[in-house]
């Protein structure tokens, strides 16, 4: 049975500690320092208005708290160090950030395990002590049915443990170097692309290694979805940060944040509505202090729901 692109299940951790996290900061320059001593109050007021934009839509959201300690101030962004894959298995990833490797705490299995099935778990995270790194669906955008990991290699990502990820799950690599408008390698790879079933949104420009450029092209043309490109400035606006989901009925969407809708085109919204609606939540503060965006809030589940 081919796997879904889409799922209507999606995990979010409900942050206790939310703040600008300085050792994320050296190489995430996305995030914005400031002096807002409201940061954990305004990211909780963005994230609950978010998830329920999302069940409304009928997405079916399973929020889990996180707790005061250990202090994970970026816990808020799950995606990097769990993804949840067909079989009913879990992978575990290595962090770059010291203080983002406590975020692999075990209530969240205990509770994920209360409502899902989970028979395998893949575990990456011994890494750390090499500093050898791969930071989930950060790092890797995955086409799931075509079993491609797309990834622009970074201190975060290194190309070596994503090649053994991709021989382990059965996934071709599609690696290549992707930088902002000054030269300096982008993070993660899931803020200058988004994979969905039959169209990919991603910043070109990014990819300066014009043989790079090609080959990526050519992959996507070969999935037979169309591109769709966005720019420097829309991706600053986390226009790449996005995900397709769907809800109970199967009715498919684009996510997003308010501020990368709006730096979008009447022309590419067109584009992207003829696939699917788009659903947007204002997460200004999120953005600027955690330097991500809605996909990296929403873990994916394509776990067997307990019955």
């Amino acid at each position: 049975m081919r796997p879904k692109q889409t799922t209507c299940h999606l995990m979010m951790i409900r942050p206790v500690n939310f703040q600008f996290n300085e050792e994320t900061a050296v190489n995430n320059a996305f995030q914005q320092v400031n002096q807002d001593k409201e940061v954990q109050q305004k990211a909780l007021l963005e994230f609950d208005a978010f998830v329920n934009v999302l069940r409304e839509a009928g997405i079916d959201v399973t929020v889990i708290d996180d707790t005061p300690t250990p202090v994970t101030p970026d816990s808020i962004f799950p995606n990097n160090w769990i993804s949840f894959h067909n079989g009913d298995t879990i992978v575990l990833y290595p962090m770059y950030a010291v203080n983002r490797r406590a975020e692999r705490k075990p209530h969240i299995l205990e509770t994920l395990k209360k409502k899902f099935q989970i028979n395998a778990t893949l575990d990456f995270s011994s890494n750390e002590k090499n500093n050898r790194f791969l930071e989930g669906t950060g790092s890797m955008v995955l086409d799931r049915e075509n079993n491609i990991a797309y990834a622009c290699l970074s201190q975060r990502t290194e190309l070596n443990l994503l090649k053994e990820w991709c021989e382990k799950m059965n996934f071709i690599v599609c690696a290549f170097h992707s930088v902002d408008e000054h030269g300096s390698d982008i993070y993660h790879t899931n803020v200058m692309m988004c994979v969905a079933d039959k169209y990919v949104v991603i910043c070109l420009d990014s990819i300066s290694n014009e043989t790079e450029k090609q080959e990526v092209i050519a992959k996507i043309k070969s999935t037979e979805k169309e591109i769709i490109e966005i720019g420097y400035e829309q991706m600053n606006h986390f226009a790449g940060n996005m995900l397709q989901v769907e809800n109970k009925e199967g009715k498919k969407f684009l996510v997003m944040s308010s501020q990368a809708y709006h730096s979008l085109n009447e022309n590419q919204i067109q584009r992207i509505e003829s696939y699917n609606p788009i659903l947007h939540s204002p997460l200004y503060t999120i953005e600027k202090n955690g330097g991500g965006s809605a996909r990296c809030m929403m873990a994916e589940v394509f776990l067997t729901v307990n019955s």
